[in-house]
């Protein structure tokens, strides 16, 4: 684990494969439109939690499978971005519910390790199309539910996309303390 904590602040770490189908930028919401690969993916889910302790609850699971308790004892290292599906309310609000995804790296998508905890799930993931909003610093819930509403204005008019689940990603290990990166991403239809 610790292994992959020093990749993840001072080597390269993997990126989930996407491509970049268009740009655009629309009352100062700047925003992409991304082709993002499937493949196969660790998830966990959690319910009946608010999403920043569910995330306190899901997040080391996830890592703890890629640093190495897996039935292989492998340290696969770490992908980003780690995303979050979330599920808003009508009033924007979120559910009690969500679920981690972790891209498996590429070197293990053909065979990955087993985890070792039972929460911890490997899931075939179809591609997606998404558009891509970035923003800084520490995201909690509040952030995500702000700034998915902000794209969703940026978007109005011009594009469709699923209502009732969005994708919160981040880029960074918690230590990270400055140029922070996390997007939104709402899922085209």
């Amino acid at each position: 684990m610790l292994g992959m904590i020093k990749n993840s602040l001072f080597g390269s770490v993997e990126t989930w494969p996407w491509q970049v189908l268009s740009k655009g930028d629309k009352e100062e919401v700047s925003y992409e439109e991304r082709a993002c690969e499937g493949g196969k993916f660790a998830t966990v889910e959690v319910t009946d939690k608010p999403v920043d302790e569910a995330l306190r609850e899901a997040m080391p699971k996830v890592a703890k499978y890629a640093g190495g308790t897996n039935d292989k004892g492998i340290g696969m290292g770490m992908t980003v971005p780690i995303s979050f599906a979330v599920f808003p309310n009508e009033d924007g609000s979120l559910q009690k519910k969500l679920k981690v995804w972790f891209r498996i790296p590429n070197q293990f998508q053909s065979d990955p390790p087993a985890p070792s905890d039972k929460s911890v799930k490997i899931e075939e993931r179809e591609g997606i199309t998404v558009y891509s909003m970035q923003f800084g610093g520490y995201a909690k819930e509040a952030d995500y539910v702000a700034q998915a509403t902000r794209l969703r204005a940026a978007l109005e008019g011009t594009a469709t996309y699923r209502g009732d689940i969005y994708f919160c990603t981040g880029y960074d290990p918690p230590m990270k303390p400055y140029g922070r990166r996390n997007e939104i991403w709402l899922l085209k239809t």
